[in-house]
């Protein structure tokens, strides 16, 4: 069993709290290390790490700083197998998820690379007789990013490639259920030319997380995870003067049409309602099937999800892995059983699943609901495992409906062959993120990443040019340089002439 420690000032820093958490490997139930928990101490030696390095990274030019994250870039795909075996060893997702899920996460790698054309201002000459105006982004200072146990090499990237790019340093809170991928990205940062405190990592719990949204020397806070610790987040970092992002929890709806081409709309319902056993913010849960399409549909993905492959991450037939804890494991079964207790339909239960020779790892296979009614829980609460609900809806007017009544609005679908109506879905959808027959709509590096309503705290949203601004401020010169124009006093507000 290893220890894992905090990444501090360019090195391991075993935690001075005397305090740890035992980190397992999902798929057997067994401890496979113990993590650090940080002290207020070890809080501090973090931010003062990123404080002191703040000056020299920040001065830095920006193709130097480009140069760092395209060498940073090419250690991560040299490594791309390694990191894969790490996420998988902690999460438990598939080892095709985990490479997915890095590629995603160094496409903003990539998109950091271009830091020095995004960070150009703008420039106006003569708004006034010899006066120019120029603006420049500069970066914030000491920026905190806490991070959830889905996607523990991707989200990092999101927020500190980019952060780190603008000239900013960071410190990466990551979650305490699989740590050791924030420490590899840390160490690997540091060998493609970082200097020491450009990026520091802290593990742990609140401790960790209140010292970074009450220090005065955190300037900026990136947050992803469940709504009400990002509403906490948000409220506490900002009531001491920091801009936050915190992006939250989701119920995402894929409406189906009764055109709509229903072998691709399953196979759709099934990665994206079972990839990751469902372990993503991004996942589909709600079917909305309209008008008579419900049982065809329904009579298409009975036997998809009872014949999913679940097995062990490592394994290369795997189709989905094991939930990431057992507290996870025991809170996503009593969903199910509530889902039957209010009446839904529960039409493949995998509650029962016990893979021979992992009897200790917290599998549950594919769940389905069908006839789930909006005032159920499983409908309104997010369960964030395999577990799919199928609602029906007499029409596409109740089907909007359904999405834009909800309160969470951070992903949604439509999948149909009239452009009409996807085109009135896209204009009237309540909803941050909107795919036609496209399941999972996660903008691309250079596009931005953001939900509606509760699904998200903040302006702005991660990665692309919100991330860029997030991550700098905004500084607007005029200027005018002595010439042969006569002066004089002016006591009245200042005009261009």
């Amino acid at each position: 069993m290893g220890s894992i420690h905090h990444f501090i000032d360019g090195k391991a820093a075993p935690g001075r709290s005397g305090r740890g958490g035992d980190v397992f490997n999902p798929a057997t139930g067994e401890v496979s290390g113990r993590v650090d928990f940080a002290s207020t101490e070890d809080a501090d030696a973090a931010i003062a790490s990123a404080q002191k390095a703040l000056p020299g990274w920040a001065a830095t030019p920006t193709v130097i700083r480009a140069r760092v994250m395209f060498r940073f870039k090419q250690l991560i795909e040299e490594n791309v197998e390694e990191l894969a075996q790490i996420v998988t060893a902690e999460h438990g997702k598939v080892l095709s998820d985990a490479k997915g899920s890095i590629q995603r996460g160094l496409e903003v790698v990539e998109f950091a690379c271009g830091i020095p054309h995004l960070l150009k201002g703008e420039f106006s000459e003569n708004v006034g007789r010899e006066i120019d105006s120029f603006s420049i982004r500069q970066p914030v200072g000491v920026c905190a990013g806490i991070t959830p146990f889905n996607f523990p090499v991707m989200v990092p990237l999101w927020m500190f490639s980019i952060a780190i790019a603008c000239g900013n340093t960071f410190v990466l809170k990551p979650s305490e259920k699989d740590p050791s991928a924030a420490n590899w990205l840390a160490a690997k940062l540091l060998e493609a030319g970082a200097p020491p405190g450009v990026l520091n990592v802290l593990h742990g719990d609140k401790v960790a997380v209140d010292s970074l949204l009450t220090d005065p020397r955190v300037a900026a806070v990136s947050f992803v995870g469940s709504t009400a610790i990002g509403e906490y987040i948000y409220s506490t970092a900002a009531a001491h003067g920091k801009r936050v992002q915190a992006l939250c929890g989701a119920k995402n709806h894929m409406v189906v049409m009764p055109d709509a081409d229903l072998d691709k709309a399953v196979d759709a319902l099934m990665g994206a309602g079972y990839g990751s056993a469902g372990e993503r913010c991004m996942a589909v849960s709600v079917a909305v099937a309209v008008g008579d399409v419900g049982d065809r549909l329904v009579e298409k993905l009975v036997p998809k999800v009872r014949a999913l492959k679940v097995a062990p991450g490592t394994d290369p037939d795997a189709e989905m892995g094991p939930l990431v804890t057992k507290q996870h494991y025991d809170k996503v079964r009593g969903y199910v059983d509530i889902g039957v207790q209010e009446g839904a339909k529960l039409l493949v239960d995998g509650r029962g699943l016990k893979l021979q020779g992992y009897e200790g790892g917290y599998f549950v296979g594919g769940c389905l609901f069908d006839h789930v009614e909006p005032n159920m829980r499983i409908y309104k609460e997010e369960i964030f495992g395999p577990v799919l609900s199928v609602v029906r809806a007499p029409d596409f007017k109740t089907a909007l409906g359904l999405v834009n009544d909800h309160e969470y609005g951070n992903g949604t679908a439509i999948f149909t062959r009239d452009g009409d109506a996807a085109r009135t879905f896209v204009s009237n959808c309540n909803v941050g993120m909107v795919g036609v027959n496209v399941p999972i709509p996660v903008p691309m590096a250079f596009h931005t990443f953001g939900g509606w309503k509760r699904s998200a705290f903040g302006d702005l949203g991660m990665y692309g040019n919100d991330g860029v601004r997030f991550y700098t401020k905004l500084k607007t010169v005029t200027e005018r340089w002595p010439t042969g124009i006569k002066g004089g006093a002016e006591f009245t507000m200042p005009v261009m002439r």
